[in-house]
């Protein structure tokens, strides 16, 4: 039956005052409490029994010195920390920066002496400007962040990626209250900078490049001059174009641009193709008018040179010079005419092979209508033709190519 049941003797199972019928002594409940505690640190209960004093101090102090003994050491051994490949920790004794570990076993006095912050410095962290994205792709834009006004007075949707890394951890930790938050706003002011100096057809088109590296330079610039400890390792133009109000109209202005270029390529190919001709056949016109030149004045000079000796030559046998000038000017003069001369003084006849004087320069005449046959055309075993000399002229003779004189 409980204590406390009806019917029951209203015992207090704990204190064993059943019967008292006041309050508990306070000397008793003292006295319980060193038996209690002297056993727990050693003490014998039995000893001194009826004295109040029943307590053993020195085994009471002995046990409080292994007990601290025994937190000091757990306190102690607290303060080792392993620090990973790639961290840095970074120990505060009081609030106080004193130091910078390297990736190991390291010590420190426990908290709330001193405390160690780990703090990554090989990872590559990034921000986001103009988007946001989830699983390594885009899940929407933020149009606050990334439209922005060019030079030309032309707003562009800009999104932009920056990747970096802790380069010296106490900056880090101590420098800039939220570094993330900081080097957000210094790309977001960076980027509207650039771009904000730039026509729209820079930013969309030839000058992303350059855009980029200027603003890499300009946030490593900001973020040194703040001693963040930040190291920017890349940033990454994801996306340049008009708003989405305009895209077709843009898409239009790009057609017509790529066509323009095209017809300015063909232009060029074409004129590639014609003006070398053209200088081509200009230099062989003038190398043709050189070359014709020397060859006159060669020529003159030549004949200058010639004539000269002539000269000479004439003025030491006049009569010899003057026929032989003759007879080289008339075999010049008669040697392109079909006409053939016979100086026949003397009476005996003789053989003239007109066929073959005549060959090379005229063709055969045809046959006669009565079945004769030109002389020309007579067979090479034919006997001679006797030609008499002629009545009219004593010293020369003109015959045809037929033989028949005139």
């Amino acid at each position: 039956m409980s204590w406390n049941e009806p019917g029951g003797d209203n015992k207090d199972p704990w204190s064993g005052r059943g019967d008292q019928k006041g309050p508990p002594d306070l000397d008793e409940v003292v006295r319980s409490l060193q038996d209690k505690l002297g056993k727990f640190f050693g003490g014998n209960g039995d000893n001194n029994q009826g004295s109040p004093n029943n307590f053993s101090l020195g085994s009471s102090l002995t046990g409080i010195g292994f007990l601290a003994g025994g937190v000091a050491v757990l306190w102690g051994l607290s303060g080792f920390y392993i620090v990973d490949e790639g961290n840095h920790g970074v120990e505060t004794r009081f609030g106080q920066y004193i130091g910078t570990t390297q990736s190991g076993l390291n010590w420190h006095f426990p908290q709330p002496i001193e405390r160690v912050d780990i703090i990554n410095v090989k990872q590559q962290r990034f921000i986001e400007v103009g988007y946001r994205s989830a699983g390594g792709e885009q899940i929407g834009s933020v149009p606050k962040e990334a439209l922005m006004l060019t030079k030309d007075e032309n707003y562009v949707d800009v999104r932009l990626a920056v990747q970096y890394q802790v380069k010296d951890a106490k900056q880090f930790l101590f420098n800039v209250v939220n570094p993330a938050l900081t080097l957000k706003q210094v790309t977001e002011s960076a980027l509207r900078g650039v771009v904000g100096s730039s026509a729209m057809d820079f930013v969309l088109t030839q000058g992303r490049s350059e855009i980029v590296t200027l603003i890499k330079k300009e946030i490593q610039d900001v973020m040194d001059s703040y001693e963040s400890g930040v190291q920017i390792t890349s940033v990454n133009l994801q996306d340049a174009q008009p708003p989405e109000q305009v895209q077709n109209s843009f898409e239009d202005a790009i057609k017509a641009r790529e066509d323009e270029q095209r017809l300015i390529n063909e232009a060029e190919a074409y004129s590639n193709d014609v003006v070398p001709k053209a200088r081509g056949a200009a230099a062989r016109k003038i190398q043709e008018a050189e070359g014709y030149k020397e060859q006159v004045i060669a020529q003159a000079q030549g004949e200058t040179s010639r004539f000269t000796q002539l000269l000479g030559e004439y003025n030491k046998a006049p009569d010899v010079t003057r026929k032989r000038l003759y007879i080289e000017s008339m075999e010049a003069v008669l040697s392109e005419t079909n006409k053939v001369l016979v100086d026949a003084k003397s009476g005996s006849n003789f053989y003239l092979p007109l066929d073959k004087m005549t060959q090379a320069q005229v063709a055969p005449t045809p046959a006669t209508s009565n079945g004769g046959s030109n002389p020309v055309d007579q067979p090479q075993n034919q006997q001679p033709i006797s030609i008499p000399e002629p009545a009219v002229e004593r010293n020369t003779a003109t015959r045809s190519r037929d033989g028949r004189g005139r």
